[in-house]
């Protein structure tokens, strides 16, 4: 097992910021994917994909994806490579189903603000790594 990087006493302001990026991005996942699993259903997530024109087993692997994923940003496993592939999803909310709803996420059916703001915000820890208190290698 890899040990936990930059320990508290050596962690620079990159080092923790690039932390609270990670753990606060992992958690956010991890309520997506809680909000995917018990309140829509992965069946009913599956049928919205269906009505958006997206194959229903993208739903799944979505699911999946942000469980595994924001697992791996709060331990900061592969940090990196996770948020990159995490914004592939964001990316895709973007085109459909907020874009046609404009920018503000206030509006109807959600904008593609908040998406393209996380999105960013992966790319940023992306190009940061994994901070202090992670398993993986900077």
């Amino acid at each position: 097992m890899t040990a936990l990087s930059a320990p508290a006493s050596t962690a620079s302001n990159a080092d923790l910021a690039a932390t609270l990026l990670r753990v606060t991005s992992g958690l956010w996942f991890l309520l997506h994917a809680g909000l995917k699993i018990f309140v829509f259903t992965p069946a009913g997530t599956a049928g919205f994909f269906e009505q958006i024109g997206l194959p229903g087993l993208l739903a799944y692997i979505v699911i999946a994806a942000e469980l595994l994923g924001g697992i791996a940003l709060i331990a900061g496993y592969k940090t990196r490579l996770v948020a990159l592939g995490l914004s592939v999803i964001l990316l895709g909310s973007i085109y459909t189903p907020h874009f046609a709803a404009g920018f503000f996420f206030s509006n109807a059916g959600g904008g593609w603000e908040f998406p393209a703001f996380w999105a960013l915000t992966l790319w940023a820890l992306a190009l940061l790594g994994d901070g202090a208190y992670a398993l993986g290698k900077r």
